[in-house]
């Protein structure tokens, strides 16, 4: 039901979604990007609710207060100190191992605000716990949403964030101005700004 009348109001509101997780991926760090609006996390639950994908968020704890802490909770959240960053690794590691099925969604910018540099967090995370990282995006310019390419951490992280950021090129966030991709060389040997 949730499913269908995701794709409902997805529809209705002019959205369409494309791609979704292979059936063979059971673990996975999925991170979004563009990131800069309080409507993507709206847009992103609604888009992998119409996939059939179950997700965990993860979410600043701080959020986490009275009612909006039980809403988070119910919707799939995970709440994160990200004052201990090291910490947080290790556990999601441990939940990995522990589990026959969990896909975390990570938005690497951190933030809805202007940020200079991605997070290193997801990349990190899906190395030590020995799972792919997939690619989902949220595209305001073209009205859609989706998963993209899986990849497999090589441990060159410069070189598969060439990859990463690349995906992520002609994507358009809710407010473009405050989406950035590190700087970088491409693989098309331009520089990134």
């Amino acid at each position: 039901m949730i499913s269908w009348l995701s794709r409902v109001i997805l529809r209705f509101c002019g959205w369409r979604t494309s791609g979704v997780l292979p059936p063979g991926i059971k673990k996975a760090i999925l991170i979004v990007a563009p990131h800069t609006s309080y409507w993507d996390f709206v847009i992103g639950r609604l888009t992998f609710w119409a996939s059939g994908v179950k997700i965990k968020v993860l979410i600043k704890k701080e959020v986490f207060v009275g009612p909006a802490g039980w809403f988070l909770k119910r919707m799939g959240s995970l709440p994160v100190d990200r004052g201990k960053k090291n910490f947080m690794i290790d556990q999601l590691v441990q939940q990995f191992d522990e589990s026959d099925s969990l896909i975390v969604v990570i938005t690497p910018e951190g933030t809805r605000r202007l940020v200079k540099q991605w997070k290193k967090g997801f990349y990190l995370i899906a190395q030590a716990a020995n799972v792919p990282i997939a690619l989902a995006y949220i595209d305001y310019k073209e009205k859609s949403g989706g998963v993209g390419p899986i990849i497999y951490p090589t441990g060159n992280y410069e070189k598969d964030m060439v990859f990463i950021q690349d995906f992520y090129r002609d994507k358009t966030g809710k407010h473009p101005e405050l989406f950035n991709l590190s700087k970088q060389v491409s693989t098309n040997q331009h520089i990134i700004l």
